[in-house]
Formats: C-alpha cells, sequence, structure tokens
C-alpha cells in the first residue's frame, strides 16, 4: 500500500512540477507536438522499463517466459527513463524536431523519482530495490534479520539534491537541453555507484544489468560531460 502511495504521489508531484514548469517558462514547441512527444515518452517508458527488467536476471527471465504477471510486473526507473529517451528522439526524428525538448521534464523527473523510492523503502523486502549486508549503524532489517544498506534512501536523498541542484541551473541561462542532460548524466552515475551495493545478478565483467545499461547512457551522454557546470 505505501508503495502505491509514494508512486502515485511521484507521478503526480512530477506532473504538476512539469505543468507549472510549462507555464512558467512557456513552451517552443506547439501544444499537439508537446504532447506527442510526452506520448512518446511515455510508451518508450513503459516498454525500457519491462526490457530491462527481463534483462536483470536472465535466468529468472527464461523460467518464467509463459508467465505473463511476471513478465508484465516487473519494471525498472532506469529503464523506463532510457526507454522514454530513445522513445522521444525516435519521434522528434519522424516529426522532423531538432529542438531540444527535455529540460522542462527534469526537475519533475528527480523530484518524482526522489519520492517514488521512498515508497520502495517502505515496501521492503517484496520490492527487490534494497541493498547488501553492512554493519554500518544506519543498515536497515527489512524483516529478515539482515541489516542492509537503505540504498532505497540513498537514491532518495540524492535525487532531492539533484533536483535543488537542476532548479537553480534552470533560473541561469543555459544551452537549450543542457538541464535535461545534467539530469541524466547525474542519474546515470548515481545509478552506477548505487547499484553496486545492490544485491544484482551480475552478467559481465562483474556488472548487471542495470549498470550496463547506465555505462551505455554515460557513453551516450559523453559529449556533454564538460558542460555539467555551464
Amino acid at each position: 500500500m505505501a508503495h502505491f502511495v509514494f508512486e502515485t504521489l511521484a507521478y503526480l508531484t512530477g506532473f504538476r512540477l512539469y505543468l507549472w514548469q510549462r507555464r512558467r517558462a512557456g513552451d517552443a514547441l506547439d501544444s499537439h507536438t508537446r504532447w506527442s512527444i510526452v506520448a512518446a515518452a511515455i510508451a518508450g517508458a513503459a516498454v525500457g522499463s519491462r526490457l530491462l527488467f527481463w534483462f536483470e536476471d536472465p535466468e529468472a527471465t527464461l523460467a518464467h517466459w509463459r508467465n505473463a504477471e511476471y513478465l508484465l510486473g516487473g519494471k525498472t526507473v532506469l529503464g523506463g527513463l532510457l526507454g522514454g529517451v530513445i522513445g522521444v528522439e525516435l519521434t522528434k526524428k519522424w516529426l522532423g524536431i531538432t529542438t531540444r525538448t527535455g529540460d522542462l521534464f527534469a526537475v519533475p523527473l528527480a523530484a518524482g523519482i526522489a519520492i517514488g523510492r521512498i515508497g520502495c523503502f517502505l515496501a521492503g523486502l517484496p520490492d527487490r530495490t534494497y541493498g547488501v549486508a553492512t554493519t554500518l549503524p544506519w543498515g536497515v532489517d527489512f524483516g529478515d534479520g539482515i541489516r542492509r544498506h537503505p540504498t532505497q534512501l540513498y537514491e532518495s536523498a540524492a535525487l532531492a539534491l539533484v533536483a535543488l541542484w537542476l532548479w537553480r541551473r534552470q533560473s541561469r541561462p543555459h544551452p537549450r537541453g543542457r538541464i535535461f542532460q545534467s539530469f541524466m548524466i547525474a542519474y546515470l552515475a548515481l545509478r552506477l555507484v548505487v547499484d553496486a551495493i545492490k544485491p544484482e545478478v551480475a552478467v559481465a565483467l562483474g556488472l548487471s544489468s542495470l549498470q550496463w545499461a547506465a555505462l551505455a547512457g554515460l557513453v551516450y551522454y559523453a559529449h556533454d560531460w564538460r558542460h555539467l557546470h555551464d
């Protein structure tokens, strides 16, 4: 129940922030084009979140490949973000749009994920977003007698700071697209680090599929790294 409440709150907060920013800052795109891009992001996120979930534990996916509830029930935030980006870029190419369109989504996404991760934390073991065992004093026992890294709270706190950082950056002059690029680089780097202390299945060179996806995203945005402080 807590997971549903916070996930709903995350969506509502992100959507309201997006609408508020759009009214405040204006939009270079007409409403039809903008909502076409939003629809592409939602569709891409829905596909990407499940595809990456299937690769998160390949053996489990193969064992349940006939179980529709398993295949359609799991999802990953990272896969959703990357899938959304791909969906948007393909739609923009189809519509002939060359303008950067992601800045209005950056703060809403960071704030929304920060809120949603609190729900993941409260959901406990079934959510499977906890960290590995730790002896640190802030380790949390999710009900199985093992104190673990509360990686959900690590992500929530980090993304709250990212949201504040992006909020301040967007109030200053910046090239179009820079705010969203900064969000993606920060989030991908965060997942690469935090997932290292999660009990994920390593698929190659000691890295999980989620970490490989984060690395691929960082490579995609590599030419934007130097502009993080612009």
